[in-house]
């Protein structure tokens, strides 16, 4: 009990001495503050007003770097499908600005390049799954045409246009792409980008859509694509099953949240060849090839009355579509860079630590010693994933990272220990040699976590950043210790 009081005495004496001092500070600034007013005023006035300036200006620069401290800054956010529609401006601007950081645009500017050659012209694409039967519309709607058919299926294994001349006299380029859903890799891909180059699509399917089907229709609307949904084959079915089924491919497009006319989900027999088993009076049996009659008149008057009907927003829609695939072609092109660059970045730095490690050697010495390394990497990650973090989150980032290094350096040390004895010669490793790899090892893990955290927030967040770091530290390690190996063994010789 004696103690206590003797404890609650002594705070209270200190609260005492503190509030004498505060008392004292204040009367002291406060006098020395009217002092110097007083003195000002009696002064001249050019000498008050510059005075005040300079306070001013003081207290100006003191705010800026208390926000550059403290207050985080915010990554202006990726203009999205959702956002106001892509202009070719936006486009450009962009481009110069990756080109000019050395990001490969070549594919964006070809995107923009191809729109420029189609302005003039009206493209129709044919787009379905293997076997559908474009090929053979196409046969039926430009008999002249040198389109190949074959009754194996997926015949078209590239993209192909055809002209033709629609009932008003217009000329319409007739595109036919590969079926989707093949087994060869590419294809789909390719004929999904020539439907978003084209004017409009005709989506041809020969029954129910299936759920691949569904994806590629939700796909083509998002890109607000003008669509002609194609019941072909509809020969095989009664007056009655065509009317359900095309009732059933209205009620899939609602079911997507889609939307299409009635007037533009028709039903068309393309014609060509089939082989049919022929019985002859004898019970003997043949296989023939008949011609089937071709029934698209219903699809002519579709195209035609869409075309009359959208006039000048095709050229809109369509350029709407090529200016966001040309933007998701400058964004893959971004991440390629920026994971190229940041490869570079984690090298240099690693390279750093290793050598840093060589030149002193320090049992257990933690990797974050090399601060500056360790901030530089940092910083120059950021720059390039676009994030402008305070430098208390740099700090941050480092000390909670550092936390978790001292758990990790003995694993460290093992792997590298183990990853050098690989190399003939060494034998036993020296303990510095290991301690270099090691150093190395946390410094790539730590650029690499970084990495992951600035691809997927586009910010630094340094509590994620380091648990990232602290999880990924043994898959890390264990790709890296060869590469890193073989990079301290260098620094050595050299």
């Amino acid at each position: 009990m004696k103690l206590d009081r003797f404890i609650r005495i002594a705070i209270a004496i200190v609260v005492l001495l503190v509030f004498v001092i505060a008392i004292g500070a204040l009367l002291f600034i406060s006098e020395s503050a009217l002092n110097v007013w007083d003195r000002l005023n009696e002064g001249p006035q050019a000498l008050l007003i510059a005075y005040v300036g300079v306070l001013v200006l003081l207290a100006l620069a003191a705010l800026w770097l208390i926000w550059r401290l403290v207050v985080k800054r915010r990554i202006a956010p990726t203009p999205t499908a959702s956002a106001k529609p892509l202009t070719r401006d936006d486009i450009e601007s962009r481009m110069r600005e990756a080109e000019s950081a050395g990001v490969d645009v070549s594919e964006a500017q070809a995107e923009l390049k191809e729109l420029a050659s189609r302005k003039d012209s009206i493209h129709l694409c044919f787009f379905g799954e293997v076997s559908s039967g474009k090929s053979s519309l196409i046969k039926a709607l430009v008999p002249d045409a040198d389109v190949v058919v074959d009754v194996v299926g997926g015949s078209t294994d590239d993209v192909r246009h055809y002209r033709w001349r629609n009932d008003e006299g217009a000329e319409i380029l007739l595109t036919d792409v590969p079926g989707i859903g093949g087994t060869e890799a590419g294809l789909t891909e390719l004929a999904t980008t020539e439907a978003r180059r084209a004017s409009v699509v005709l989506f041809v399917c020969d029954s129910d859509l299936t759920r691949p089907e569904m994806e590629s229709v939700r796909a083509l609307l998002g890109f607000d694509k003008p669509l002609v949904l194609v019941l072909n084959k509809a020969d095989r079915f009664s007056a009655d099953e065509q009317a359900e089924l095309m009732h059933k491919l209205l009620e899939r497009i609602d079911a997507i949240g889609g939307k299409v006319e009635r007037d533009h989900v028709v039903a068309v027999t393309a014609g060509g060849e089939v082989d049919v088993i022929e019985r002859a009076a004898d019970g003997s049996e043949r296989q023939v090839r008949r011609t089937r009659p071709a029934d698209i008149g219903v699809l002519v008057v579709a195209i035609n009355r869409m075309l009359a009907d959208a006039g000048e927003s095709l050229d809109t829609r369509r350029e709407r579509a090529v200016f966001q695939m040309a933007a998701a072609r400058l964004a893959e092109a971004e991440q390629a860079y920026r994971a190229q660059r940041s490869e570079q970045i984690i090298r240099s730095a690693t390279r750093k630590a290793v050598i840093g490690a060589l030149a002193a050697i320090s049992p257990g010495t933690d990797i974050l010693i090399q601060g500056y390394v360790g901030t530089s990497m940092t910083r120059a990650l950021c720059r390039l994933y676009g994030a402008a973090p305070r430098d208390l989150d740099v700090e941050e980032f480092l000390s909670l990272s550092q936390s978790r290094v001292g758990k990790a350096l003995p694993l460290s040390l093992a792997v590298a220990g183990n990853g050098l004895k690989a190399f003939p010669g060494l034998g036993t490793v020296a303990g510095g040699l290991a301690h270099a790899v090691a150093y190395g090892l946390l410094f790539d893990a730590l650029g690499r976590s970084l990495v992951q955290t600035l691809s997927r927030h586009g910010e630094l967040l340094p509590d994620v950043a380091a648990k990232e770091f602290e999880e990924g530290i043994s898959e890390y390690l264990e790709a890296g210790v060869g590469r890193i190996a073989r990079m301290a063994l260098e620094e050595k010789k050299g």
